[in-house]
């Protein structure tokens, strides 16, 4: 017989078997494959919590200040999740309630099938992490008044933004997102 013939059949076999994990996704059932219970025995999946850490005006000088922001970001599943992307809009709403001061990106989504590097945070089930981020802000004069709350610590913050997560595997469903807003 013509070996190619085996080969062919082995390809053929093992993209059978990849093709049903990818269809099965996280509902495969190993410990009793002979259930035929429905979808009602699958965990429901619990979005991420988040909780705004502190923000801290850190350092300041006539021409910069240094504001340093954390969040505390909670898994509450018992399975991993993978914490992509978190951006953020950081206000300061006793000088204005509109204009944003400063913000940022903390962490880094692919954009390509398969990225070498990618900066994300795997988040244990049932733990938790704490994400910084550090804003320096240029002191143009402009803003007297924002500037005499910074020396005197008297400022007033808003902080809106979204949490993009998902499971921590790859054929396990979309990708999820969280909006926040806090004020301090």
């Amino acid at each position: 017989m013509n070996p190619k013939i085996f080969v062919g059949i082995a390809v053929v076999a093992l993209a059978a078997v990849l093709g049903g994990i990818l269809i099965m996704g996280p509902s495969i059932d190993l410990e009793s494959p002979s259930s035929t219970s429905g979808a009602s025995d699958i965990p429901q999946i619990q979005p991420i919590q988040i909780e705004l850490e502190e923000i801290v005006v850190s350092k300041i000088s006539e021409r910069s200040a240094t504001i340093d922001v954390a969040f505390e970001i909670t898994n509450p599943n018992d399975r991993s999740m993978i914490v992509t992307t978190m951006d953020y809009q950081l206000y300061e709403t006793g000088y204005s309630q509109s204009e944003q001061l400063g913000g940022g990106q903390i962490g880094h989504r692919a954009e390509g099938m398969v990225e070498f590097g990618s900066n994300y945070y795997t988040l244990l089930g049932g733990n938790s992490i704490i994400l910084r981020d550090e804003i320096v802000l240029k002191n143009s004069g402009n803003t007297p008044e924002l500037w005499s709350d910074f020396e005197s610590n008297t400022n007033t913050w808003r902080v809106s933004g979204v949490v993009f997560y998902n499971l921590s595997s790859m054929t396990s469903g979309q990708e999820n997102e969280l909006s926040f807003e806090f004020t301090q």
